[in-house]
């Protein structure tokens, strides 16, 4: 392979005659050589490792870019970053690092091309590319990468025990990289990660996010669920997950495995929809089973109110996670708490009143919903399976039908409250929300039309009802 090919962008030059002038020496490592190589499409970001500051690297880069853009300085971690042409590039100055036992921040020393691999997460990202005037594209790769890269392998460049114990959250990068690239981890490195798991308790909730997040953005998140769940990290991440584990037995009366049931309906959804919160909904739609499960002889195993139960604990584990408590959460909340709405519409004959109810209340979200209950589908019974389906297409064509015609999607009543108040001459009290309450209903159940006129004429004469004049 001809690895010139990879520094094709002119950025490459730039950096490469910057290095001449400090008269120190450079290269491009990591994720974009490895990226590089498995053909996987434009890096938007790109790390160079120079041997000395590469600070002073980048201010001198910035120097050769005739735009001159603005160099980002962290001089805690004695790094710095640019943009050029929708790339982000950073500069770090090699490195080698050492850690205490309690703690994620290393101490860290200046160090040698070499020191700065050995610290490197895995081998297919230790791969490096010289940018020097003499060895301009030629490959280093000290740990075998490239053969890792060949045979598909996750493997820690020393020890996995030192590496994932220094910092615990590459146990999580190799979980997701396994996802993402479709590798299977090193059986030794597999080995530690599960030795080591409880390791990942030093690791802030927000970096944890970052890595779950891309699991779930993966084309088949469930391989990353498995893996998490198989070396111990999962109990201590997401516990929620866990608990739905295992079947139990009664009376010859068993259950489904919740926790291997919700992996396939987010593998379901994955292949519907690149939305991260539609996918984080999946993977939590069920977690109200845990508290909820209850056994009688008369019905067997139930979970009665598990959605309410569910939405409950998204906003406790969103919390928890140090995730966001805004309209990303009650969104996955909304969509756990009516997960059920639309398997019991297809169940039976739909009226346009409960696909009216349903439109009501899911709102914009109405679509993403249907995707949720689509992909929950998980019987291997073939003709059990075509008939949801095909029951689902019935709920989706009259959503469309009863939407169109009644507009109940983020339904603004066509009588406010102010009108209620002047018609019959009233302060704020009860009987305007009884007014309001009684034309919304009959709306949705569809006694009369969504419009004004009609809604005029039943606010009249349930004023009546209730002894108001009108003014």
């Amino acid at each position: 392979m001809n690895y010139k090919e990879a520094l094709n962008h002119p950025i490459f030059k730039i950096i490469s005659q910057s290095t001449k002038e400090l008269q120190l020496d450079a290269f491009v490592i990591g994720g974009f050589v490895r990226d590089f190589i498995l053909k996987r499409g434009n890096a938007k970001d790109i790390d160079i490792v120079a041997i000395g500051s590469g600070i002073a690297l980048a201010k001198q880069v910035a120097k050769n870019i005739p735009s001159q853009p603005k160099v980002q300085v962290f001089k805690t971690y004695g790094t710095a970053m640019l943009r050029y042409d929708d790339i982000e590039i950073e500069f770090v100055g090699a490195r080698k690092e050492s850690y205490n036992e309690n703690s994620r921040n290393p101490i860290v020393e200046n160090g040698t091309l070499e020191d700065d691999q050995n610290r490197r997460d895995f081998t297919i990202n230790a791969l490096a590319l010289d940018l020097s005037d003499t060895k301009f594209g030629e490959l280093l790769d000290p740990f075998n990468g490239i053969e890792d890269l060949d045979k598909k392998i996750i493997k820690t460049p020393l020890n996995p025990d030192i590496t994932y114990s220094d910092d615990p959250l590459r146990m999580m990068r190799a979980i997701r990289f396994a996802t993402q690239l479709n590798f299977k981890i090193e059986q030794t490195s597999l080995h530690a990660i599960s030795k080591n798991c409880d390791r990942i308790k030093i690791i802030t909730n927000e970096r944890i996010v970052v890595e779950l997040n891309k699991i779930l953005e993966s084309e088949i998140p469930s391989v990353g669920f498995l893996l998490l769940e198989q070396t111990g990290l999962l109990q201590y991440i997401l516990p929620e997950l866990t608990a739905l584990k295992g079947i139990d037995e009664v009376e010859g009366q068993r259950h489904k495995d919740n926790f291997y049931h919700t992996l396939e309906v987010v593998d379901n959804i994955a292949k519907h929809t690149n939305n991260v919160w539609l996918r984080w909904a999946a993977l939590l739609h069920d977690i109200g089973k845990a508290p909820t499960k209850r056994f009688s002889k008369k019905v067997g195993w139930t979970f009665h109110g598990h959605e309410f139960e569910g939405s409950k604990m998204v906003y406790h584990l969103f919390k928890r996670l140090k995730m966001p408590l805004n309209d990303k959460m009650k969104f996955v909340q909304k969509m756990v708490f009516m997960s059920s709405r639309p398997i019991v519409l297809a169940q039976d004959i739909v009226t346009d009143s409960a696909v009216r109810r349903l439109v009501f209340d899911a709102g914009d979200y109405v679509d993403d919903l249907m995707t949720l209950c689509e992909a929950d589908i998980t019987t291997k019974n073939p003709k059990k399976f075509n008939k949801y389906h095909n029951n689902f297409k019935i709920v989706r064509d009259k959503i469309i039908e009863v939407e169109t015609r009644d507009h109940v999607r983020n339904f603004q009543p066509p009588i406010s409250g102010e009108e209620i108040m002047k018609t019959f001459n009233l302060k704020p009290s009860r009987e305007i929300g009884i007014i309001k309450e009684t034309i919304k209903e009959a709306i949705l159940e569809g006694d009369i039309p969504n419009e004004y006129n009609a809604a005029y004429q039943l606010m009249l004469s349930e004023g009546v009802k209730l002894g108001l004049k009108k003014n």
